[in-house]
């Protein structure tokens, strides 16, 4: 879709520099933009990327004390030509208006009949702009208020996954887009027509990552020469930002300034992407895809000071889970299939223990965890799209989808608007990253530094990571244990100052009963002469009568 392009935000020279490219927007980190997508403005600089971190005032949740639950939405695909053709039994029922979805079967004498109910539910009739309504058009709005978002699409292999984040691949024509095409090329031409019609001044890149088999692949990156061998490649690093996020290094983000431009990105990475044939899908995507569209757009304050804002759109295609022997996968495709379900089960282990709150969340155990740590549970506003089929031969696989879907309900994320940033700020932070940069490449041309093997790097930086986790339990232990400490030592204050307060009323009492005994022996001793004289004048009477 080509359109008027909206004003873009200037900012420094620099910004295409930098190789670091994460899942969470960092000023720190300025990502690197291909050679082709630097683009100047109209007062020579170059459109620039960096983004600032979570406002300190929202650093505890972002305003909502007890966080925000995922968005979950349920989408049923209709029987394909194949299973039309056998008469394939339909066991799934939807109620959109009721946001349920029941499946229902008798086997064996032993009946199947269970109700899940999610936010929203898309029947086999439902269109993919029903679809885009429900589940981006609001995470746009929040992309562009600042805000980090995150979509994925969950389910069996063949359920349309791709289909709906993609689309069916029809192509855009006079601007408009097709009636299949999915939620990426909607969410970037809702984009773009906000931006235009706002006629707001910004700076928009894109990326594209591949996790296939634990290796991570830029879908951006130069085309190798085809002399090149596929083992020299040498495999993308996920690395620790230091901050509780991860990012790529060396991923490619392009600039960009149409939606356009986006479509033919996108076209080209998907193209890249591992696919074959299943028994479940004839072009089965083996891989997840992540597709990143990172906005920056300037403000003016009152004042007449420049801000940049920015905000994150993660993409997410997910491999789709199967049963390995429904699934016809054989050898390295079995293998292959295994390490899809690995990295999913892992993802189900992260759900489970967020939404149990049971200890230690296993992020760690796979880069599709990490990669997505910050969208589960994290500060990023997240939204799953779970994909079912209705067919009876699916009923196992489809029951696993609607019960992991509905456990992902619970959880509960505390998004954070990313803090606003002076240009100004903006500028200096980038020129420090460029002198970073100019340094570690004169170190790496001039053999002036420091060289390690790249798996040791890896190994070290790993080691590392698990020191600062374990570093940051001891600091959690000991919070714990300071707060215990401060609650016994406020009992223990408070019994000091009770007793202080019943020891005054100890020797209070005790020097009052220590006058009440003086004055006892003083009346007793009063009594005793008084008696003594009663004595005597009884005495004295006695004689008295007896002489009379």
């Amino acid at each position: 879709m080509e359109t008027s392009t909206p004003r873009r935000a200037p900012a420094a020279d620099a910004a295409a520099a930098s190789s670091y490219v994460s899942m969470s927007p960092s000023p720190s980190h300025t990502p690197r933009s291909s050679t082709k997508a630097k683009r100047t403005l109209n007062n020579g600089a170059a459109i620039v990327a960096s983004s600032p971190s979570p406002s300190p005032s929202l650093a505890k949740g972002g305003g909502g004390g007890g966080g925000v639950n995922i968005q979950v939405l349920l989408r049923c695909r209709p029987l394909n030509k194949e299973e039309l053709s056998i008469n394939t039994p339909v066991v799934i029922t939807c109620n959109e208006q009721r946001r349920e979805v029941s499946a229902a079967q008798n086997i064996a004498n032993k009946q199947i009949d269970r109700t899940f109910v999610f936010d929203k539910v898309f029947g086999p009739k439902s269109k993919q702009q029903d679809v885009f309504n429900h589940a981006v058009v609001p995470l746009v709005g929040e992309v562009l208020d600042g805000y980090n978002c995150t979509i994925f699409a969950y389910g069996q292999t063949g359920t349309g996954k791709t289909y709906t984040m993609e689309g069916g691949g029809g192509k855009t024509q006079n601007g408009e887009l097709p009636s299949d095409a999915g939620v990426i090329p909607r969410a970037v031409k809702r984009i773009f027509d906000i931006l235009e019609a706002q006629s707001a001044e910004y700076s928009m890149k894109v990326s594209f990552l591949e996790l296939y088999n634990e290796e991570l692949t830029d879908l951006l990156a130069p085309e190798e020469s085809k002399f090149s061998d596929d083992k020299s490649k040498k495999p993308m690093a996920l690395m620790e930002d230091g901050k509780g996020g991860v990012f790529v290094r060396g991923l490619e983000e392009e600039v960009v300034s149409s939606a356009s431009e986006i479509y033919k990105i996108l076209e080209r990475g998907s193209g890249k992407r591992k696919t074959a044939e299943t028994f479940l899908n004839k072009q089965s995507s083996r891989s997840h895809s992540i597709f990143s569209i990172t906005i920056h757009i300037k403000e003016c304050t009152p004042e007449g000071e420049e801000m940049i804002k920015c905000g994150k759109l993660n993409l997410v295609d997910l491999a789709g889970s199967e049963n390995i022997s429904r699934s016809g996968a054989r050898d390295g495709r079995a293998r292959e299939a295994g390490e899809i379900n690995k990295s999913l089960l892992t993802l189900g282990r992260v759900i489970n223990t967020l939404v149990e709150h049971s200890g230690h969340i296993p992020y760690r155990d796979s880069k599709l965890t990490r990669l997505l740590r910050d969208s589960l549970g994290g500060k990023t506003k997240t939204c799953i799209i779970a994909t079912i089929a209705p067919s009876v031969h699916c009923l196992d696989e489809t029951l696993s989808t609607l019960d992991y879907a509905h456990r992902a309900k619970n959880i509960k994320n505390k998004p954070e608007v990313n803090q606003k940033m002076m240009k100004s700020a903006l500028i200096k932070d980038l020129y420090f990253e460029m002198d970073r940069l100019k340094q570690e490449l004169y170190a790496a041309r001039e053999k002036n530094g420091i060289y390690i093997p790249g798996e040791q790097y890896l190994a070290d930086e790993a080691e590392k990571k698990a020191m600062s986790e374990k570093l940051d339990r001891l600091e959690l232990g000991l919070e714990s244990k300071d707060k215990q400490l401060d609650e016994l030592q406020g009992l223990y204050d408070s019994q000091k100052v009770l007793s202080a307060d019943l020891s005054d009323k100890l020797q209070t009492l005790q020097k009052r009963m220590q006058e009440t005994e003086c004055a006892l022996a003083v009346l007793e001793e009063k009594y005793m002469q008084a008696n003594n004289t009663i004595k005597e004048k009884e005495y004295l009477i006695e004689n008295l009568l007896k002489t009379g």
